[in-house]
């Protein structure tokens, strides 16, 4: 497949691209700064742009079979819910049906009508990140795009570790193992990405994974 990737050289996009390419597919990465992606690869294209700027990527999408984005902007979240009405404007205009969003865990369901940023131990410092992405979960669910969504929560913690290759696929819930914990490596929330890039699942809903 031919996928467009933003923010490859973020932690969790790095990741997909890594696992995009070890796939064997053919990846053009949209990066502000293409001298912070260090990844070399025969089948990996990097293209300045800016997501903000559609016109400085819009050539890179023609005959694109899929696109996936892990974006953030820690300096103005506002930025985040913008990002995914440009990007799902811009897939529909060049027919790019396919688009995995790398979301947040905060709108999550913890329990029967409490999300997971409703939990007062949530840390202050990750509710306006958490709130960006809430914000672009309503933009993707009020959207009229031409486009076959996939918005993917991490669970509730998410850090490089171990490629186990297994791990749970949910919905709206919160999903935790016996112990209580909601974790997942950024190697195994790469596979379920490019998981349901390849399978087509999923359009227009939601989903999360944790062991």
């Amino acid at each position: 497949m031919k996928i467009i990737l933003f923010g490859a050289t973020g932690n969790i996009g790095n990741v997909i691209l890594d696992e995009a390419l070890a796939r064997g597919h053919e990846v053009t990465a949209v990066v502000r700064d293409p001298s912070k992606l260090a990844t070399k690869h025969p089948k990996l294209h990097v293209v300045k742009g800016n997501v903000a700027e559609p016109a400085s990527f819009a050539p890179s999408l023609g005959g694109a079979d899929a696109a996936i984005a892990s974006l953030n902007d820690h300096a103005d979240p506002a930025n985040v819910p913008r990002q995914a009405t440009t990007l799902l404007d811009a897939l529909a205009a060049a027919h790019v049906k396919r688009f995995a969003w790398v979301g947040g865990a905060g709108s999550l369901e913890a329990a029967p009508g409490v999300r997971v940023i409703d939990d007062p131990h949530f840390p202050e410092a990750w509710k306006a990140s958490a709130n960006a992405q809430i914000e672009a979960l309503k933009a993707f669910r009020a959207s009229t795009a031409a486009v076959d969504w996939t918005y993917i929560s991490p669970a509730a913690e998410i850090a490089p570790g171990e490629r186990k290759g297994s791990f749970r696929v949910g919905g709206e819930q919160l999903l935790v193992d016996a112990a209580g914990h909601s974790k997942i490596s950024t190697a195994d929330f790469a596979i379920g990405v490019l998981d349901r890039i390849e399978k087509g699942d999923a359009a227009k809903k939601r989903v999360t994974f944790a062991y």
